[in-house]
């Protein structure tokens, strides 16, 4: 059976450069920063006190607070970035079939916040004390569930989790499901939301984030010879996937094809990434042959880019590797530089932007890149956006246990 061909016809998201897609690609586009001190919690004693928190997102404003305190932060905020997406793609406007549109939502780490207010209860005031809604509040499926609860969706459902690259399989499982006609709409992405003491502090012992303190805009500096680790984020991203002659009936706004998903293990080691590159390039080749698309023919890379002294060495080596002379005319950028790492949702806000420099012909800058690393020596698009055909765009996510995960994207065309 030959694959059905996807296409992406709406888009979704909060994060800490602000709610909704529009304010957010416009921020970036001007490479702003959403990195400012914590305040989620007394980040006094952590050797890192700065963050990308979601500060224009208010609950109030999305639902009642008898609901919202059935729904971790997590699940709140996908929840919202899946209404705007819907709303984006007019699908609900138009017939179908509840059974044919799933949701599949990546996350790396799941309903942390509610699991830390529950211990809490637990040794402060006894088991008794635990909340009815502590269970599903906290699981990693909450935010897919709940979604197909409110919007009546019936088909495919569950939730990806590898670490960094969890948004990136959920969206690659996604296309498969419409690919293989298992559905003919699927609501993917991830969420992350894990700003809080313990994760903050788990990965402060793990010596992975920047101390930069004193100037938190400046912490996350992919690329740049002075990075000192990367910056904790939240929030999520949402895109509407849908088989492209349904899309076609409905009139539906198309913003690109999405064509071709890749997805290695380096066997190597639980965070640190195989030095070759040999995982990620194998990743994004895979990708390409998928999409159909030459390595000569991509124009733009949504890199993983995480500000890692290790992580943007290794990346710049595999995209070497897999483009050869081309990889010099690559415009390459990371969307960390300005909002941080959103762990199990980086390689969802990743996909919303490729689709979006595709669409627009546009892509944004790697912010606070002032002195390029030697061995980082590719074109970043350092500073300012630039405006570019995007005929392709790839998308990259490196996570924690090895995975290595790349979207790839295309100018749609009726052919």
């Amino acid at each position: 059976m030959a694959k059905r061909r996807v296409v992406v016809t709406g888009l979704g998201c909060i994060t800490p450069l602000g709610v909704g897609v529009e304010v957010t690609f416009e921020r970036m586009l001007r490479g702003e920063s959403g990195i400012a001190p914590i305040t989620a919690f007394d980040a006094a004693a952590f050797p890192t006190r700065i963050a990308g928190e979601c500060r224009d997102f208010k609950t109030e404003a999305f639902f009642p607070v008898v609901e919202s305190k059935k729904l971790d932060r997590f699940t709140q905020i996908a929840l919202a970035a899946s209404d705007e997406a819907l709303k984006n793609s007019k699908l609900k406007e138009a017939k179908f079939d509840p059974t044919r549109v799933g949701v599949l939502i990546g996350s790396g780490i799941g309903g942390l916040n509610e699991i830390e207010r529950m211990d809490r209860v637990l040794i402060e005031r006894g088991p008794d004390r635990i909340s009815p809604f502590f269970i599903p509040k906290m699981m990693m499926n909450a935010a897919a569930g709940q979604i197909s609860i409110v919007h009546g969706f019936e088909g495919p459902n569950f939730a990806t989790a590898s670490a960094c690259a969890s948004a990136s399989h959920a969206l690659g499982m996604a296309l498969r499901m419409i690919q293989y006609d298992e559905a003919d709409v699927m609501i993917a992405g991830g969420s992350e939301a894990t700003i809080t003491p313990l994760a903050i502090g788990g990965f402060c012992a793990l010596k992975a984030m920047s101390r930069r303190n004193d100037d938190p805009p400046a912490a996350s500096r992919p690329f740049d010879k002075e990075r000192d680790g990367f910056v904790m984020g939240e929030g999520s991203a949402i895109l509407v996937l849908e088989e492209l002659e349904h899309a076609r009936k409905r009139g539906a706004q198309i913003f690109a094809e999405f064509c071709g998903f890749g997805a290695t293990a380096d066997a190597h080691h639980i965070t640190a990434p195989k030095e070759d590159g040999a995982g990620p390039q194998r990743a994004m080749a895979i990708a390409l042959k998928d999409g159909g698309l030459s390595p000569d023919g991509v124009d733009y890379v949504n890199a993983h880019g995480t500000s890692t002294e290790y992580n943007d060495i290794v990346e710049t080596r595999a995209l070497k590797g897999l483009f050869g002379d081309h990889a010099r005319k690559l415009a390459v950028s990371s969307t960390k530089s300005m909002i941080g790492h959103l762990l199990g949702a980086a390689g969802a806000i990743g996909a919303l932007v490729s689709t979006l420099s595709v669409a627009r012909g546009v892509v944004h800058p790697t912010r606070n890149l002032d002195h390029s690393d030697p061995q980082c020596d590719l074109d970043y698009v350092p500073r300012e956006a630039r405006e570019m055909r995007v005929r392709a765009a790839i998308c990259n996510a490196l996570g924690f246990g090895g995975h290595n995960a790349c979207l790839a994207f295309r100018a749609h065309t009726r052919g």
